[in-house]
């Protein structure tokens, strides 16, 4: 019987990690408004459970690098699914809203560290050359979780209990630990430095600030006071936590990584490439429930096949990057992706749901020929030792491009149909209001467009060259 090499068992071990903090994120979405009824509560408490996680998560993807250099990969990576696992049960046993927040912070706890560390120890485990095969596993749980999300957590609300759509983490989370406990090797790094409590403090609370501050802004619009008190204290906190890490010797958040062209290169079109799709994630919905009458269900049905798109191609493109290089693949990839969002221009109030899902189909699709090469050519200069830091910076990147995209888009679609409400006036019939509303839609989704056009000039940036460590040796790179 042939021998399993141990970069896959990593991968088989991360991926099960991926998908339950991935899966629960989206699976919630559904449910919120079943734990309103049931605890009895409004939508501003209620909005708690999932800033709670927000807030947590925030405080420990910065950590995540330092926790793991100094305490070992393997022991930490079993940290965070023990953590979360066990706080998913506890959500599910929720008696109250004060009970169940306090889980959803204690989830965040093990996601923030979950996603980094292993994601780390997978880069470690592939050589470079190999990092687009690495990458091409991270779509696999990246791509199925948020589809099928929404459409198991409308089944098991419908048809069993709220309680399932954190019970059902258990067993996945039951699979992680034992893969790590049993395959993983322990990774220590001698140099791991001190613990920087300023960094720490500084990163949690700028990083948590500025993440509740978009959130809040997509939810209530971006004057209420909460979010202009946010738009002051984010950029101070921030700014001092820039200072303090270039400064210190042994910084919490290594942002002198970004210095390294590749790298920062790599972060900012992620920034770019995440806040568009996630914004798209965001309004499809949305247009399907609001507008169309469409069930969460529906909804979900619609999204799925951008999975596809995005698992069938992530194994094509892994096997072309080593011989293509990062750049064309990147350049094409989001243009495909501002393509695909500038076609929504053309979805109207009776647009077929098949219509809907082939354009999700071809996102999927634009986001696998991106985030495989954009993954591995962002590491590629990344040494082991780096490794831990880097992702937790890369992870920090994600959880802001996705929050502000979703904040950037909600705003367009907010603003657009108040201007439109307002110039059709009050005895405008229900169908003109929703056709307005339609045009509100295509505004937002321009704003998705623009976030492809930022993303276009960044990755014109990135040379195939300094991602030569990525790609098979002895491959030509084209510059």
């Amino acid at each position: 019987m042939r021998r399993v090499e141990y970069k896959w068992l990593v991968a088989v071990t991360f991926v099960f990690g991926l998908i339950m903090q991935i899966l629960d994120v989206t699976i919630l979405n559904v449910a919120l408004a079943t734990l309103g009824r049931e605890f009895g509560v409004d939508e501003g408490t209620l909005q708690w459970v999932l800033t709670g996680y927000m807030v947590s998560l925030a405080v420990f993807i910065p950590a995540s690098g330092w926790i793991s250099d100094r305490f070992g990969s393997k022991r930490t990576f079993q940290l965070a699914v023990l953590v979360f696992t066990t706080a998913s049960v506890l959500c599910g046993l929720a008696t109250g809203i004060g009970w169940l927040i306090a889980a959803r912070i204690l989830q965040g706890v093990g996601g923030g560290m979950l996603v980094p560390v292993g994601q780390a120890m997978l880069f470690r485990a592939f050589p470079a050359e190999e990092r687009a095969k690495a990458s091409a596993v991270l779509m696999i749980p990246t791509s199925i979780a948020p589809a099928l999300g929404p459409v198991l957590g409308g089944f098991l609300v419908e048809y069993a209990s709220w309680r399932w759509i954190f019970f059902i983490n258990v067993p996945i989370g039951g699979l992680a630990l034992l893969f790590t406990v049993v395959f993983l090797r322990e990774e220590v790094q001698e140099r791991a430095g001190g613990f920087d409590i300023p960094g720490f403090l500084l990163a949690g609370a700028g990083l948590a600030s500025l993440l509740v501050t978009l959130d809040r802004a997509a939810q209530a619009g971006w004057g209420e006071p909460s979010v202009w008190g946010g738009l002051v204290a984010a950029p101070v906190l921030i700014g001092l936590l820039i200072w303090r890490e270039l400064t210190a010797q042994e910084p919490m958040l290594d942002l002198r990584l970004l210095r390294e062209r590749l790298f920062g290169a790599g972060n900012a079109a992620l920034l770019c490439i995440t806040a568009g799709m996630f914004g798209v994630l965001f309004l499809v919905p949305l247009y399907m429930q609001n507008l169309r009458g469409a069930s969460a269900l529906e909804a979900g049905l619609v999204l799925m096949p951008q999975a596809l798109g995005m698992v069938v191609t992530t194994q094509f493109i892994s096997r072309l990057y080593p011989r293509v290089g990062p750049r064309r693949l990147l350049l094409a990839g989001v243009a495909l992706i501002g393509c695909l969002n500038l076609s929504f221009q053309l979805v109207g109030l009776s647009t077929p749901y098949w219509v809907l899902g082939g354009l999700m189909f071809i996102q999927g699709i634009g986001m696998g020929i991106s985030m495989v090469p954009l993954q591995a050519a962002t590491f590629a200069q990344t040494t082991p030792q780096s490794m831990g830091r880097a992702t937790s910076l890369f992870n920090a990147s994600r959880q802001v491009a996705t929050a502000t995209g979703v904040a950037v888009l909600s705003t367009v679609l907010v603003v657009r149909g108040q201007a439109e409400g307002a110039a059709l006036g009050q005895a405008a019939s229900s169908a003109a209001r929703a056709q307005a509303q339609m045009e509100a839609y295509h505004s937002a989704f321009l704003a998705a467009v623009a976030f492809a056009v930022f993303g276009l000039v960044v990755v014109s940036l990135i040379r195939d060259s300094d991602a030569a460590p990525s790609m098979r040796r002895g491959a030509a790179p084209s510059r």
